[in-house]
């Protein structure tokens, strides 16, 4: 035992009767996140002097310190949470531990909670930790002479290295197929045509070495295949064939993802077309996912356009404001920001506009006037939408200028990016919309023009991953919702 400590408490004391200024600071910034340093200054220390100003910085660093002090002590017993977080924080806090009492000498009780870690690691099926643990174990039993340990942990090494090695290649394939998927359309093409080779070897991997980690690596790029190339049917049954294995004891309850499984079940039936099923696997799952954890808003934003493409759009519009009363709603990426205000204006595109109030009125019209979309054969589908978006607003609105103007770029849009055949849904929707002018946006004229442009949009193939189109509302109901608003009268 020794009695060495820091001099410093190494943790912020919330529940003190008389708070300290690290504890002030904590409060002050909880209650406000948008507090200035200069604020916190005159709060803290009573003027913004640079003597203050330097004291600031300090006690900044100090609160930063204990405040990263306390995730050693953060609960991850929540079943919301991905499961395998509480085991894997149990081997690390293990191997923490047992490298202090290593450098302490205490070798005793270091090899005892290193066998403990070497089990819980097994029992996880954490190839890393088990190695790590095993070779601290080896180290030991070599310092203290002990042939016959020794020559077992090297053993036990040697297998952990040859499988953690298989778990490595299984992961670098898994990521690349995982980033590439993430890509501009180009690439997530030249990635969908790398898959069959990837997943050849990723088989051979996984029956030279059965872990959870390579299954993992195979499962996730088999269901990324399919949604690259559309084939969402697929995406369910391997969504289902896992969850099996799981009832069944095959697959590791201490690391399978039953939240990522269900997500992804969620997702083939929104892109598949089967929204109304899909509304209902959401609705079960949503308690399943915790508002802190980083899938959440991906996880809405499905739930969401479920939402509207079962038009249920009361619905979407309450999903939507449960989203953006989340306190991470403004930490998201600026990519998934927009994404969500383009999802707004379709959510109240399709409402009643007596539904909205006069000021979120207003500011669709600007937001209608102002986002500008960027043409490039690569974005991810959102050129369309937002086109799209723009066209119905004004009709809504009955300015025939801007929607002349919106079919034009339309019209270009469609002879320069929307040439191959997985394109077809949006190229059809785009000639449907040609049709309005020639029909001087007369919606008995319409109906009568559209049956043909409509069976080719409702036989279209199902479009992958890696065509890039995005149905914020699918195509059928938008021109139902358009030929709603010309019967109200057309633009002027």
């Amino acid at each position: 035992m020794t009695l060495r400590r820091t001099r410093q408490r190494p943790l912020l004391d919330l529940d003190a009767a008389r708070l300290g200024k690290e504890e002030r600071l904590m409060q002050e910034v909880a209650t406000n996140p948008e507090v200035t340093a200069i604020q916190l200054t005159k709060s803290l220390y009573g003027a913004n002097s640079a003597s203050n100003q330097a004291a600031m910085r300090q006690l900044r660093a100090r609160v930063q310190d204990k405040l990263l002090n306390h995730l050693f002590f953060l609960d991850h017993s929540d079943a919301r949470f991905l499961v395998s977080r509480r085991y894997e924080v149990e081997c690390l806090d293990l191997l923490h531990k047992v490298t202090i009492l290593f450098l302490e000498g205490e070798y005793t009780l270091t090899e005892r909670l290193l066998r403990r870690c070497a089990r819980l690691a097994a029992q996880g099926d954490f190839t890393a930790y088990e190695e790590q643990a095993m070779q601290r174990l080896r180290s030991i039993y070599a310092a203290q002479r002990q042939q016959n340990k020794y020559e077992e942990a090297d053993a036990r090494l040697l297998v952990l290295r040859q499988t953690l090695a298989l778990e490595q290649e299984a992961e670098q394939i898994h990521l690349a197929v995982v980033l590439g998927s993430e890509q501009a359309v180009a690439k997530r093409r030249a990635v969908q045509l790398k898959i069959p080779a990837y997943l050849a070897r990723l088989e051979e991997i996984y029956e030279q070495a059965p872990t959870f980690a390579t299954f993992f690596a195979l499962y996730r790029v088999r269901i990324s295949s399919a949604g690259l190339a559309g084939r969402y049917d697929d995406i369910i049954a391997e969504t289902q064939a896992a969850n099996t294995l799981l009832q069944a004891g095959k697959l590791n309850a201490r690391r399978f993802d039953q939240r990522f499984n269900q997500f992804m079940n969620v997702y083939a039936h929104l892109r598949g077309r089967q929204p109304e099923a899909g509304l209902k696997l959401a609705e079960a799952f949503a308690d399943t996912m915790h508002p802190t954890s980083s899938n959440w808003f991906y996880f809405y934003e499905h739930y969401l356009l479920l939402a509207l493409h079962a038009r249920e759009y009361d619905a979407a519009l309450l999903l939507l404001h449960t989203a953006q009363k989340n306190p991470s709603y403004g930490k998201q990426r600026q990519a998934a920001l927009e994404r969500w205000e383009l999802l707004e204006a379709y959510t109240e595109l399709a409402l009643p506009a007596e539904q909205l109030p006069l000021r979120r009125r207003n500011q669709l019209a600007v937001y209608a006037a102002l986002t500008v979309p960027e043409y490039s054969r690569d974005k991810r589908g959102y050129n369309v939408a937002i086109l799209i978006f723009q066209l119905v607003h004004y009709l809504q609105q009955r300015l025939l200028e801007p929607v002349l103007v919106r079919l034009e770029r339309l019209r270009k849009y469609q002879q320069r990016h929307l040439r191959d055949a997985a394109t077809l849904r949006s190229r059809t929707f785009l000639r449907l919309l040609l049709l309005l002018p020639e029909a001087e946006f007369d919606p008995k004229e319409l109906a009568l023009r559209d049956k043909t442009l409509l069976a080719t949009l409702r036989q279209a193939p199902l479009a992958g991953e890696a065509d890039a189109e995005v149905e914020f509302i699918p195509y059928e109901n938008l021109w139902k919702l358009i030929l709603n608003v010309l019967r109200q009268g057309g633009p002027q």
